[in-house]
C-alpha cells in the first residue's frame, strides 16, 4: 500500500477545501479500505468525514424524508418513521450485509460504493472498466452478473439502498467549492454506455451532503424483498423495491418498481409499471406485469436462472406493497 495523507476536517466546508488531486472522502471506510487493499485505488489523501455531525441526521415530516450521508444502515433500518412511511428503504437497509457492517456502513457509502464484480476487483484482470478491452464476465464466471444492459460491461449495481431510493424518486444534494447542486438519484447513477469508467456523476471535489425522499401519497405503500444464496448476509442475486398507490377500490393509480442486482444501475421496470396503472392489483395482473418487466432481459451463459427468480420476486414485492400476500 502506498503512503497517503490523512485529514480530519471539522466542517463540510473545510472537507471540500482539503480535497486535492487523487484524494477521497472516507466515512465508514468499508469500501474505500477494500479498494485500497485490492490496489484499485491509491489515494493521495483521505479526508475523514466520519465525525462531521452536520452530515448525520434523519428528518421525517409532512414534506418528506431527509437523511444525512453519515447515517448508518442500522439507524435507517431501526428508525420508526422510516419503517412506517418508507418501509422499503428500512427493509433494504436492514437486509444489507451483517449487523456488524450495518452498524458501521453509512448510507452515503452504500450509494457510492464501486461494483463487486470479481474481475473488476481482482488486480490481475484488466477489464474494460479499468481501461482494458474485454469484459471478462461476459464469457467467464457470470452467474451473479447483469441480465439487462450487459453488452459492454456486465456489472450489477451493489447498493440495496439505491434500489429502494430510486423507487421512491429520491434526490441527492452534492456540495463542492462552487456550491450545492441537486440531482435525481436515478439520473446520478449512469450506465457503462454513458461512462464506462464511472458509476455516477459525482465530481472529484464534491461531497454527498443530503438524501431527499419526497413524501409518499398517504394511500401508497412500499416493500422490498431480497433473495440471496445465504439469507443471513450474502449479496443479493435478486432484489426488488416497489411503491404502489391505490384508490379506495383497489385500482392502481401509481406504481414504481425497481430491480436491483439486475443491471449496472438500479433497473426500473417501466413496462410492469404501465401494465398496473388503472388496473386492480391482483395476483394474475401482477404476474403478467412481472413477465413484461423481464421481456427485454439478455441473460448470460450462467445467470439465466435470474429471469424466473426475478419473476417471483417482482410478484411477491408488488403484492406486498399493494397490501396483499407476499
Amino acid at each position: 500500500m502506498k503512503t497517503f495523507e490523512w485529514a480530519d476536517p471539522t466542517s463540510v466546508e473545510q472537507a471540500v477545501q482539503l480535497t486535492v488531486k487523487g484524494s477521497a472522502f472516507k466515512a465508514g471506510g468499508v469500501d474505500v479500505v477494500d479498494l485500497m487493499k485490492e490496489r484499485l485505488f491509491e489515494p493521495t489523501r483521505l479526508v475523514n468525514i466520519r465525525e462531521l455531525k452536520e452530515l448525520n441526521f434523519i428528518n421525517a415530516g409532512d414534506k418528506g424524508l431527509e437523511i444525512g450521508p453519515l447515517v448508518t444502515l442500522a439507524q435507517i433500518s431501526e428508525h420508526e418513521a422510516i419503517n412506517k412511511q418508507y418501509r422499503a428503504l428500512a427493509q433494504a437497509a436492514g437486509h444489507a450485509a451483517t449487523p456488524q457492517i450495518r452498524n458501521m456502513a453509512t448510507v452515503g457509502g452504500n450509494l457510492l460504493q464501486r461494483p463487486r464484480c470479481w474481475y473488476f476487483r481482482h488486480e490481475d484482470f484488466l477489464c474494460r472498466k479499468k481501461g482494458g478491452e474485454r469484459c471478462f464476465a461476459q464469457d467467464g464466471e457470470n452467474q451473479y452478473h447483469a441480465i439487462f444492459n450487459n453488452g459492454l460491461c456486465a456489472i450489477v449495481h451493489p447498493s440495496a439502498a439505491a434500489c429502494a431510493l430510486v423507487a421512491m424518486n429520491a434526490r441527492l444534494q452534492l456540495t463542492s467549492s462552487k456550491g450545492d447542486r441537486e440531482v435525481r438519484l436515478e439520473d446520478f447513477l449512469v450506465l457503462p454506455t454513458v461512462d464506462l469508467h464511472r458509476e455516477n456523476t459525482i465530481q472529484p471535489d464534491e461531497i454527498l451532503t443530503e438524501i431527499r425522499v419526497p413524501a409518499l401519497p398517504a394511500t401508497a405503500k412500499s416493500s422490498y424483498i431480497k433473495q440471496g444464496e445465504k439469507e443471513s448476509f450474502d449479496w443479493p442475486i435478486a432484489e426488488v423495491a416497489a411503491v404502489i398507490d391505490r384508490d379506495a377500490d383497489g385500482t392502481c393509480k401509481g406504481a414504481s418498481i425497481v430491480l436491483g442486482a439486475a443491471a449496472p444501475v438500479p433497473h426500473r421496470a417501466t413496462e410492469a409499471e404501465k401494465m398496473l396503472l388503472g388496473q386492480k392489483v391482483d395476483e394474475e395482473r401482477v404476474m403478467a406485469a412481472a413477465k413484461a418487466a423481464l421481456a427485454a432481459a439478455t441473460p448470460l451463459a450462467q445467470n439465466g436462472y435470474k429471469v424466473p427468480l426475478f419473476h417471483a420476486i417482482i410478484t411477491r414485492t408488488v403484492l406486498a406493497a399493494a397490501g396483499g400476500a407476499a
